[in-house]
């Protein structure tokens, strides 16, 4: 977790099943699975890599990390 003084980038990673593997079109929107809201990249990098896993059987789901920070902030440098 970082600390204090460090500032917060907020990362979103969620993910569903694709409609077309080459594409990012999700099947169903309300089966979107919303794995939730980190501090930095690298806790929602561990939270994308354990669910990316858990659902490997299934080519059709995948899951993304969205930089809410730069959302927030797009002025921000990357």
């Amino acid at each position: 977790m970082p600390q204090e003084t460090e500032k917060q980038l907020l990362h979103l990673v969620f993910g569903g099943e694709l409609k077309d593997l080459s594409g990012t079109e999700f099947r169903d929107l309300d089966a979107i699975d919303i794995v939730g809201v980190f501090p930095d990249y690298a806790s929602a990098y561990s939270a994308w890599k354990a669910r990316s896993l858990a659902t490997v059987d299934n080519a059709h789901m995948r899951y993304f990390i969205a930089h809410l920070h730069r959302l927030l902030d797009p002025n921000q440098p990357k």
